[in-house]
C-alpha cells in the first residue's frame, strides 16, 4: 500500500510491464506471439465462416461453437495488438480510458466464453441423456436467445468493474504487472480502500466462472453415468467421443484461469515473470487451441477446410 502522504490522483495513463526479466529477448518473442495470434484469428475466423456458410452445420452444437469462436476472435483482437506493439515498438503507455475499456472487454468476454462452455456442456448432456427432447428444446430460435443471454450476462458481469475503478484514487506507481489491463491489477495500485472491488470481484468470479465450472462438472457426471449404462462398448465410446473436444476446450479455459487467480491471490513472493506468463497463457491458450481442437475433432469442419485447400 502506498504511503498515505502521497498525493492522490486519477492517472491519465498506465505503464504496461510486458515481460520483466526478458527485455533482451523481447524482440524475438514477437515472432511466436504473432504466429499464435495469426493462428487464432485465421482458425476462429474459419470456424465462424464455415458454420455460417455450411447449411449442414446449422444446428445448435455448431452455432454454440460459432459463438465460442466469435468470442475468441474478439478477445484476441482486444489484447494481442497491444501486446505486440509493446514487444516490437516499446509502446508501454496506455491511456486510462483505453485501459478501462480493455479491462471491461477482457472480463466480459471471459464471462461470455464461460457461459458458452456451460451451454455446450448442457447441449451434450441433452443430446446424450435426453436425445428425444434435445431437438424440440434446442431449436435455432432458442439457440439465438441463449447466445443473447450469454452476451447480456457477460456485459452485466463486466460493467461494474470500470465503475469500481473510477471511484478509486491512485498515488505513487502507475505501472501494471501485465502487458494488458486486468481489474485486480489496476485496483492494487490504488491508495484508497479497495474492499468493494475485492468483494465484487470475488463474488462475481464465484457466481459466474465458479458456478459455470460446477454445473459443467455436474453435466459430465450425468453424461458419464448415462454412458456407462449403455450396453455396447462401441456405443459408449461413440457417445463419449462427442464430448472429447469440449472437455479439452473446458480444460484449456479453466486451468489457466485457476492458475492466474491462485498466483494473484497467493503468489506475492513469486517473481513478476510468473504472473506475466500465467496471464499470457490465460489469454492466449483458449483462442489458439479452440479452433485446432474442434477442427481436428469435427468431421464436417475438417472436410470443409480440406476441400477449400484442395480447390486453392
Amino acid at each position: 500500500m502506498p504511503s498515505p502522504n502521497n498525493t492522490d490522483f486519477s492517472p491519465s495513463s498506465f505503464i504496461l510491464s510486458g515481460t520483466p526479466g526478458l527485455e533482451v529477448a523481447r524482440f524475438w518473442l514477437v515472432f511466436p506471439l504473432c504466429s499464435m495470434y495469426l493462428v487464432a484469428i485465421v482458425g476462429n475466423g474459419a470456424v465462424v465462416f464455415i458454420v455460417k456458410t455450411e447449411r449442414s452445420l446449422h444446428a445448435p452444437m455448431y452455432f454454440f461453437l460459432c459463438m465460442l469462436a466469435a468470442v475468441d476472435l474478439a478477445l484476441s483482437t482486444s489484447t494481442m495488438p497491444r501486446m505486440l506493439s509493446y514487444l516490437w515498438f516499446d509502446w508501454r503507455k496506455i491511456s486510462f480510458g483505453d485501459c478501462l475499456l480493455q479491462m471491461f472487454l477482457i472480463h466480459s468476454l471471459s464471462a461470455v466464453e464461460s457461459t458458452v462452455l456451460l451451454v455446450m456442456a448442457w447441449d451434450r448432456y441433452m443430446a446424450i441423456c435426453h436425445p428425444l427432447r434435445h431437438a424440440t428444446i434446442l431449436t435455432n430460435p432458442m439457440t439465438a436467445k441463449i447466445g443473447l443471454a450469454a452476451m447480456a450476462r457477460g456485459v452485466l458481469f463486466g460493467l461494474p468493474l470500470p465503475l469500481l475503478i473510477l471511484r478509486l484514487s491512485f498515488c505513487g506507481s502507475n505501472v501494471l504487472s501485465h502487458s494488458y489491463c486486468l481489474h485486480q491489477d489496476i485496483m492494487n495500485l490504488a491508495c484508497t480502500s479497495i474492499t468493494a472491488n475485492v468483494v465484487y470481484g470475488l463474488t462475481a468470479i464465484l457466481l459466474v466462472m465458479g458456478l459455470d465450472a460446477l454445473l459443467i462438472a455436474l453435466s459430465y457426471f450425468m453424461i458419464i453415468k448415462a454412458v456407462l449404462q449403455l450396453s455396447s462398448r462401441k456405443e459408449r465410446v461413440k457417445a463419449f467421443s462427442t464430448c472429447v473436444a469440449h472437455l479439452c476446450v473446458v480444460l484449456a479455459f479453466y486451468m489457466p484461469l485457476i492458475g492466474l487467480s491462485v498466483v494473484h491471490r497467493f503468489g506475492k513472493g513469486l517473481t513478476p515473470l510468473v504472473q506475466v506468463v500465467m496471464g499470457d497463457i490465460y489469454l492466449l491458450m483458449p483462442p489458439l487451441l479452440n479452433p485446432i481442437v474442434y477442427g481436428a475433432r469435427t468431421k464436417q469442419i475438417r472436410r470443409r477446410i480440406l476441400r477449400w485447400i484442395l480447390h486453392h
